[in-house]
């Protein structure tokens, strides 16, 4: 149970700070983050709680993680479905915090409220397969340097480092396309919010980050096969 609830805090953080970045902070007038700060923000949510609960849990924080770590041999498939439920409900709570913040502005309008989509709803008008191959692309790097960072072999103590600055990057890259996901729970919680086309476009969100989690784990292994009990 403690490694649930560190799952819950733990995305309930990410999708807070970060998609709370690009709601709050993203838009404001010669003071806006921007793109880079938004990157910026997820890159720090994971670093912040990979050192906050990475020995409770492993700070999994999405189930396309949870999922390319089982396929990778460093995760307990028994725990799969629990985390995955931890997640998607810690990240609802984070986009419902972040609503009650939002909404206490005169005028306030939901708008896209950081969801993510594709074709009208991509930020600069991408294509579904373009969407399509950009989550997939940058979830198997993400596993991929997920799975470097943690190998027993690699240097103490930097993983959180390494992953954080690799979500920022992805950030970096794929915002214009997606918004983007690479994590099925951070979408979640942004479309139950936004409804309509948010809901009708899912299922990319889900497909998409789950089949480069499962290569990036299938190809890891292959490489530099290690259990971790």
């Amino acid at each position: 149970m403690k490694k649930l609830v560190a799952e819950f805090i733990g995305t309930l953080w990410l999708v807070l700070g970060g998609c709370g970045s690009a709601v709050l902070a993203a838009g404001i007038p010669e003071l806006g983050i921007g793109f880079v700060g938004v990157a910026l923000a997820f890159g720090l949510t994971v670093i912040t709680m990979a050192y906050a609960i990475g020995h409770i849990s492993g700070c999994h924080l999405n189930p396309a993680v949870s999922i390319g770590l089982w396929v990778g041999g460093r995760f307990d498939g028994k725990e799969l479905v629990p985390y995955i439920i931890a997640q998607v409900l810690g990240g609802i709570a984070g986009a419902g915090i972040l609503y009650v913040i939002a909404s206490g502005q005169p005028g306030f309008e939901l708008g896209g409220f950081a969801a993510n989509g594709y074709g009208e709803h991509s930020p600069g008008g991408y294509s579904m397969m373009a969407a399509l191959v950009c989550e997939l692309v940058m979830t198997f790097i993400f596993l991929f340097v997920i799975l470097g960072s943690t190998y027993t072999k690699a240097p103490g103590g930097f993983a959180g480092v390494a992953i954080g600055l690799c979500l920022t990057l992805i950030h970096l890259i794929s915002i214009p396309v997606t918004n983007t996901s690479v994590n099925p729970a951070r979408s979640t919680s942004q479309a139950l919010f936004v409804g309509d086309w948010a809901l009708g476009e899912l299922w990319l969100f889900w497909a998409a980050p789950i089949a480069g989690a499962v290569l990036a784990g299938l190809v890891y292994k292959a490489l530099s096969p290690e259990i971790v009990e």
